[in-house]
């Protein structure tokens, strides 16, 4: 089986790999979709799955299930991602915060300005949050694309302004695109969360509590109005941070288990079985680990790979299925203003604001970045296909309207990625060849 087993580790681990697993769901929902089965395909997502307990009732078709159950766990790991960052990471000091800020700002101003006049009194008003949302999975993973000469801080830079542009839809899907609010489900919901909350701060983290409370918690969202992926984000600010074991008890700890581990082993060298010893040995080294890393890391590292490798690529598997047919219900109205207010949007108010913030001094340029590569990162944050994808099914009922916007965001990705990157490699290129 190693034969199987190693080509697979070793794509996992090249971190261009959950993009190639997205990208390959999107291409194959879109064959299946325009195939002779894609009226099968398509109505697959539709079919009711219902779970019912006494006193509860959830019945949902598979796609709702998907976007509106697996997705918290792709919000969770975001809000996991946003805390990390703004307590310990680039986001925890304002000099540091600022560039990416202002960017994220500029990368949701202006794409939405651009969507509501482009669409003024025409069908799909609501869709101007669809533009707003950058995509970190394929963006990093065409920066990977471009190797090493990439600096650093373009990078670093890329990833804060993705996480607080997630934020900023996290925020827009709370506040726009949450209608008829069950306020007694929602208060429910809330006074649980700062429970959590209470329980952090008194220094107290048990998992099997916390995922009790934070099941009990979604359930009470999907009932109250609020979309249940905003559940995911309000749970991860309530992991804690901090560690309850520190990096030298850890090392003494398992040395001790591994000096037992290593004398039964001598003892027994042919033994098929392991020792009761030797069972509590590796019992302890497994707690202690845990213990050692602090819940929200342990966390984050635990479910980046089930969320890259199967969560996000089910999603677009799910969702990015769309008929070329061009009927008369398409609108291309809609198709084209979503399409260029991403492209357009984007570039500019990511470019102008970062622009203006390192002209005024408030922000500092990342180093060895300068305005060109800037300005094709600002082109490479226009594409926003996962969470794009995500607001287009809260933004529409109608399904022409949802099939003409997934047109949309398509044909935006695809122009943004594709030019960004060119912008970028041309960049890169001249500042090696200065750099000799």
């Amino acid at each position: 089986m190693n034969f199987i087993k190693e080509p697979i580790n070793k794509f996992i681990k090249l971190e261009t790999s959950s993009s190639i697993v997205l990208f390959t769901a999107t291409i194959l929902a879109l064959i299946l979709a325009n195939s002779g089965i894609g009226e099968q395909f398509l109505g697959f997502w539709k079919n009711q799955i219902t779970i019912s307990i006494p006193g509860l009732e959830l019945s949902k078709p598979v796609i709702k299930w998907i976007n509106d159950g697996l997705m918290v766990i792709f919000f969770f790991l975001i809000g996991l991602e946003i805390k990390r960052e703004l307590i310990a990471g680039e986001l925890n000091d304002f000099k540091k915060a600022s560039l990416p800020m202002f960017a994220a700002i500029g990368g949701m101003i202006f794409p939405a300005v651009i969507f509501t006049f482009l669409n003024y009194g025409k069908p799909g008003a609501a869709g101007w949050g669809i533009p707003i949302a950058a995509d970190i999975a394929f963006t990093l993973g065409i920066l990977q694309l471009l190797g090493k000469r990439v600096p650093a801080g373009l990078k670093v830079f890329l990833m804060a302004f993705a996480i607080i542009d997630d934020l900023g839809a996290v925020l827009v899907i709370a506040f726009f695109y949450s209608t008829n609010i069950a306020w007694n489900y929602l208060g429910i919901a809330l006074l649980l969360v700062v429970f959590l909350f209470i329980l952090t701060w008194k220094g107290y983290y048990s998992k099997y509590l916390f995922f009790t409370i934070g099941l009990i918690v979604w359930v009470l969202f999907l009932k109250s109005g609020i979309h249940a992926t905003i559940a995911g984000v309000l749970l991860a600010f309530t992991i804690p941070l901090r560690r309850k074991t520190k990096t030298a008890i850890f090392i003494n700890e398992v040395k001790e288990s591994l000096s037992i581990f290593e004398n039964d082993c001598n003892r027994q060298k042919d033994k098929l079985l392991l020792t009761k010893d030797q069972l509590s040995a590796i019992d302890d080294i497994q707690e202690v680990s845990e213990k050692t890393a602090a819940p929200l890391q342990y966390l984050e590292h635990s479910l980046h790979g089930w969320v890259s490798y199967l969560i996000m690529p089910l999603f677009a598997f799910a969702n990015a299925g769309v008929v070329f047919s061009f009927s008369n219900d398409f609108n291309f109205n809609l198709t084209s203003n979503i399409a260029l207010s991403m492209i357009l949007g984007n570039a500019i108010g990511i470019f102008t604001f970062s622009y203006l913030s390192v002209k005024f001094k408030i922000s500092e340029m990342p180093q060895n970045v300068n305005l060109k590569m800037l300005a094709g990162i600002s082109i490479l944050g226009g594409l926003g296909f996962t969470m794009s994808l995500f607001i287009n099914n809260l933004a529409f009922t109608d399904q022409s309207l949802i099939d003409s916007a997934k047109m949309g965001i398509l044909i935006g990705s695809v122009i943004t990625g594709s030019f960004g990157y060119i912008v970028l490699r041309l960049n890169l290129m001249n500042a090696k060849e200065k750099g000799k």
